[in-house]
């Protein structure tokens, strides 16, 4: 299995998962083509973000998004991990471990990076033991939102 950065040419495929992953986690139907628009503009604008893949046998496995966040508190940049989908047939098999320890790994080799975060759906059980398993928590902070 190989992390790498994830390639405009893969667009389709992040729509695809992030189609899949919010009908899964939290039973909404995206909009694809607002979804499409989004992916895109991530590969358009490299401040937005960055898209980072699992690969195994020239296959996509699993992608996730690193959105950064400038922290004035610990004057370092925060990576949030954002759209994160594992394909089926990856599950349960240490993919996200992987992909967590590289950006970890990145991140400890880097002064002006501090740390990753992501958030949750409150119900996705499976997910929260997944981000505990590498050692993640959420004692210090929740996440609250409004959105139009």
């Amino acid at each position: 299995m190989e992390i790498r950065p994830g390639r405009p040419e893969e667009a389709d495929t992040m729509v695809e998962f992030q189609l899949k992953m919010a009908k899964e986690t939290e039973g909404i139907r995206l909009d694809r083509a607002t979804v499409a628009a989004g992916v895109r503009a991530v590969f358009a604008d490299p401040r937005k973000g960055r898209y980072w893949v699992a690969e195994e046998d020239g296959q996509v496995a699993a992608s996730l998004l690193v959105t950064p966040e400038w922290s004035d508190w610990g004057n370092a940049t925060v990576w949030w991990i954002q759209s994160l989908y594992v394909r089926e047939a990856h599950r349960r098999q240490g993919v996200f471990r992987m992909m967590f320890e590289h950006l970890r790994r990145l991140v400890e080799a880097d002064d002006g990076l501090l740390g990753l975060r992501l958030y949750v759906a409150a119900n996705n059980a499976a997910a929260q033991r997944a981000y505990e398993a590498v050692g993640m928590d959420c004692r210090r902070y929740r996440t609250y939102e409004w959105l139009k």
